[in-house]
């Protein structure tokens, strides 16, 4: 398949998962809300499809001369966030501006991956080297994953520090460095959530979530609930019955229960072919990318989405523990849906100008075998 039509499909994908959202907002939300939730997640739906256009026809390229004030900038804002943010079930991720709020952890995501983008691509012949492949880009990074941590946002924590990882990864780092490094922070994570109650609680309701099942667990069992009952083709759009006030934040989490339970198990793995689909053509893209920079800017964004579905749903359907994670481009939330759709264009940019035959590296620079990938210089 060429890079025109892999892009044409990416394209597909991300207006088909945005439309999709739209309706099951609507859905979601029509018992409770009407249509507030819609006509907000629609104002913010144009602003990120602008930024779409924008981010495509623009020469992804230019974003290298910004890398640094952005990461600056960025970090300003989580340290902010961390401090004077509006506080939500013991996190601080928002900042509150008049009529509306946003997340600058959704920004630092973006952010995070086209700096290590930029520093791999400027030292691609020493990412083997323990110093320049792992100590400084791991720091630039932690930067801005430590005041996300700061604002007690664990699962944006672990969610933008595995695809550091990845990238780091991919970019040519040793896996002889990064297995013990991501081992060690896992492990510090895990001892921050057993440090915190409320987390903990949500651990242990996830293992024993009979224990729970008026309380922390009842979120996740009522949307099981919902996922059952839809069966293989659902009860209907706007005819499921937990987003009557049985699974709180249905509308933005925990959406996909609603998907399953009004279109049953036929949308929702259409769903997950869906986003298999948009991953595909983001790696092809990336497998063609002109330069390497733009190869490992569009395996970051790719991962960052692929990533996050996995754990929204994995939450949806009890494999994780309960995080709130939305669900990329269906759940309600203005910054998540920009962001994402800005990244969308990036990725097309970078489509614009690949080519059709990737050319590819005789021998790897190191150890890793991500290297033996096609890389340009």
């Amino acid at each position: 398949m060429n890079i025109r039509r892999i892009a044409t499909l990416f394209a597909f994908c991300v207006a088909a998962l945005l439309a999709l959202g739209l309706v099951m907002l609507y859905s979601a939300s029509m018992t409770q809300e009407g249509e507030r939730f819609l006509i907000k997640q629609s104002i913010f739906a144009a602003i990120g499809l602008v930024a779409c256009c924008v981010m495509a026809a623009l020469d992804y390229r230019w974003l290298r001369k910004f890398v640094w004030p952005g990461l600056v900038i960025a970090c300003l804002l989580l340290a902010f966030t961390a401090v004077k943010g509006r506080e939500i079930n013991g996190a601080r991720r928002w900042i509150e501006l008049p009529g509306f709020t946003f997340q600058p952890s959704e920004i630092a995501k973006a952010v995070v991956i086209v700096m290590l983008a930029h520093y791999a691509s400027l030292y691609r012949e020493r990412m083997k080297e323990f110093w320049r492949g792992i100590v400084i880009p791991g720091a630039l990074a932690g930067c801005a994953l430590v005041l996300v941590l700061a604002g007690k946002d664990f699962g944006t924590t672990l969610l933008l520090g595995l695809v550091t990882w990845l990238v780091l990864l991919v970019a040519g780092a040793r896996p002889a460095y990064l297995v013990p490094i991501g081992i060690a922070g896992f492990a510090v994570i895990c001892v921050l959530l057993m440090g915190n109650e409320n987390r903990r609680t949500r651990i242990d309701a996830w293992i024993h979530p009979e224990k729970y099942e008026k309380t922390i667990a009842y979120q996740q069992l009522q949307a099981k609930y919902a996922l059952g009952s839809g069966g293989a083709v659902g009860l209907g759009l706007g005819n499921g019955r937990q987003k009557t006030g049985f699974v709180p934040e249905h509308h933005t989490d925990f959406i996909f229960s609603i998907i399953g339970e009004e279109f049953g198990l036929v949308a929702t793995m259409g769903l997950l072919f869906a986003y298999g689909v948009l991953c595909w053509c983001g790696l092809s893209i990336a497998w063609r990318a002109s330069d390497l920079f733009g190869q490992l800017l569009v395996i970051g964004l790719t991962f960052l989405i692929g990533v996050q579905v996995f754990i929204n749903i994995g939450v949806v359907t009890m494999i994780l523990p309960n995080k709130g994670l939305p669900l990329p481009f269906i759940s309600y939330g203005g910054s998540n849906l920009v962001v994402l759709l800005a990244s969308a264009g990036l990725i097309l940019s970078v489509a614009r100008r690949a080519t059709d035959k990737p050319m590819v590296v005789a021998t790897p620079i190191d150890d890793n075998p991500f290297t033996a990938l096609p890389r340009l210089s």
